[in-house]
């Protein structure tokens, strides 16, 4: 989940992704992301990991981008798999605002889909 190369393998709206800081990811860590949503023009954000616990916790901020939305992943054993728990954060501005509803359904519609994506990569491996 941590390394930039798998980030359009899961999150499939990303067209690229580079790590900006030296290293490893860790705490701090900066990446510039190119997404490409479904009925969307594509755009550019720069995101930082704000919490890096592992193995129970990430925080992603954006940094620097059009939708400020954060996004938090916990993670918790369950039987012979681990359990994710995500929350996505933030204030949209202008006219973005007034469409929240429809915003806060679409996000939850498009992160269940990177889940099992992610779960998929995850257990094929």
């Amino acid at each position: 989940m941590t390394d930039p190369s798998n980030l359009a393998d899961w999150q499939t709206a990303h067209t690229s992704t580079e790590q900006l800081t030296e290293g490893p990811p860790r705490l701090g860590s900066r990446f510039r992301e190119r997404l490409k949503p479904p009925l969307s023009r594509e755009f550019e954000q720069v995101t930082e990991f704000t919490e890096f616990v592992r193995p129970e916790r990430l925080r992603v901020h954006v940094v620097e981008g059009r939708f400020p939305v954060d996004g938090t992943w916990s993670f918790a054993p369950d039987g012979s798999g681990t359990r994710v728990h995500f929350v996505a954060e933030g204030q949209l501005s202008g006219v973005m605002s007034l469409l929240e509803p429809v915003v806060r359904r679409i996000v939850a519609r498009q992160f269940a889909g990177y889940h099992r994506n992610l779960q998929r990569n995850v257990e094929s491996r």
